[in-house]
């Protein structure tokens, strides 16, 4: 197994620096959108402007380089163990580098590390084996603000109207982003797992934002609420940054899954313009980074 110490620290830094492409094309769709002078417009433009200049220099899209999430799905045989020591290895020297920002704070002493190594949640790194000779590694730069953002809720929600279905789903993803307003930096992209455990329904609501804005659900039912999820919350007028708007979502990610009968959770992460996002895959010796 090959030291991958260095590949990490260049997924970290194009992860932290470059926004993937096809976000960086719903924040330009966007703005077209927005009444020309508007705030919504300007807030656009300044977040456009921020894009290019940490790429160009490169530098940190965000000051809030966020939590950093790995989901690395590895062949039999690799260690998790190693694996698990070169990424923090990584992420230490990315810290040293300036294109994290320390994080890892002690929350009983609020001792902040000084290079986003904490205990084993801190950098966060799930494990999956898979058949295969592939390595491939999810990176997912959350920060602050919008993780403070998410929600997730149990139904029947009496308050809501929101049974035990694909209306009640609809019913709280909306009521999440309208607590929300601007303080998870909108347009945010929203993560959205059904069912599942508390724990779980929150691991796979994160996952869902490793997809492509622009890809398809597999499942029918999800992918047409995906698209109404994404269109009615647009007309809450919440905007960019909370300034008022049509933009407030750039778009929507479903996932469902198995839940005990007595529990019906909705979990919603809410991810900001700044949706970092990197994907790393090892194919024997050759290592790209999409």
């Amino acid at each position: 197994m090959q030291d991958l110490t260095d590949h990490f620290v260049e997924l970290i830094r194009r992860t932290s620096t470059d926004l993937p492409a096809d976000v960086e094309t719903a924040l330009l769709r966007a703005r077209e959108t927005e009444a020309a002078g508007s705030a919504a417009q300007g807030a656009l433009d300044s977040i456009l402007e921020n894009v290019a200049l940490a790429r160009a220099k490169p530098a940190p899209i965000c000051q809030d380089t966020g939590t950093p999430i790995f989901r690395v799905q590895h062949p039999e045989g690799w260690s998790t163990r190693r694996l698990r020591e070169q990424i923090r290895a990584a992420v230490a020297e990315a810290t040293r580098q300036a294109y994290l920002r320390p994080n890892a704070v002690d929350s009983l002493s609020d001792k902040n590390s000084g290079n986003n190594l904490g205990d084993a949640a801190f950098p966060t790194v799930h494990f999956e084996e898979i058949e295969g000779d592939t390595l491939t590694v999810d990176l997912l730069l959350k920060g602050g603000g919008c993780e403070n953002v998410g929600a997730q809720y149990s139904l029947p929600n009496g308050s809501l109207g929101a049974g035990r279905d694909l209306e009640g789903v609809r019913r709280v993803v909306l009521d999440a982003v309208h607590k929300a307003q601007g303080q998870g930096c909108a347009p945010g992209v929203l993560g959205v797992a059904v069912g599942g455990d508390r724990g779980s329904s929150y691991l796979a609501s994160k996952q869902a934002l490793l997809r492509p804005l622009d890809d398809q659900n597999a499942v029918p039912a999800l992918a047409e609420m995906e698209g109404r999820l994404t269109a009615e919350a647009n007309q809450l007028g919440i905007g960019p940054m909370g300034f008022g708007g049509k933009t407030t979502v750039l778009g929507v990610k479903m996932a469902g899954m198995h839940r005990l009968p007595a529990s019906f959770f909705v979990t919603i992460s809410y991810m900001c313009w700044a949706h970092r996002r990197r994907r790393m895959i090892v194919r024997g010796d050759q290592v790209t980074i999409d």
